[in-house]
């Protein structure tokens, strides 16, 4: 690359000395007779153009070859890698196609699975519900049969000490002085007995 810009710089600055050489040949041209114009002047100037082409082709064939075969390998490379470039965004945008065109099967699939998804959530929640709420039944079950044995304790008890209530009050307004006395002295005899053997 430094090459090819030393051979410009080189070729540029020897045209232009070339022309600014040439530039008062021009300018002088019709004023008066010019020994260029005579057959010697014709050979030198035939001379000199073979020998600044000859120079020219010199450069460009020493330098020019070099230059041209980097700047090409530049080209090359660069075509290589824009060729590898391409190949792969075409590959990424078939890859963005396909999935593009998958992209409404793929939503159907992820629809169709949050629908079983929630179909097998609302059976689990279903069936948790269910057996929460036998487990509360019979919790209350349990809890009413307790309930029923102990308020079925408290009627007899209730029943048992109204009896003895009612059964006190029936022997007492039976009971008088003389019933009392035997039922004593029978009570003594017994004891008596009970002494004896």
């Amino acid at each position: 690359m430094k090459s090819c810009r030393r051979f410009l710089t080189f070729a540029s600055s020897a045209l232009l000395i070339l022309f600014f050489i040439a530039l008062p040949g021009f300018a002088a041209e019709g004023a008066e007779p010019d020994p260029a114009d005579s057959t010697a002047g014709v050979i030198f100037r035939w001379l000199n153009f073979l020998i600044v082409f000859g120079g020219i082709a010199y450069l460009i064939a020493s330098k020019g070859g070099a230059f041209f075969r980097g700047n090409a390998k530049e080209i090359a490379a660069s075509i290589v890698e824009a060729t590898a470039v391409k190949a792969e965004a075409d590959r990424e945008l078939r890859e963005v196609e396909v999935k593009i065109a998958h992209l409404n099967q793929d939503v159907a699939e992820m629809r169709e699975e949050a629908r079983r998804n929630w179909a097998v959530e609302s059976e689990r929640l279903r069936t948790s519900g269910v057996a929460e709420i036998e487990k509360i039944n019979q919790a209350a079950r349990g809890e009413l049969a307790a309930s029923e044995r102990a308020a079925q304790q408290e009627v007899r008890e209730i029943a048992a000490s109204l009896a003895v209530e009612r059964a006190a009050a029936l022997v007492s307004s039976k009971m008088n002085a003389e019933i009392r006395a035997r039922m004593f002295q029978s009570f003594l005899s017994e004891l008596g007995k009970g002494a004896k053997q």
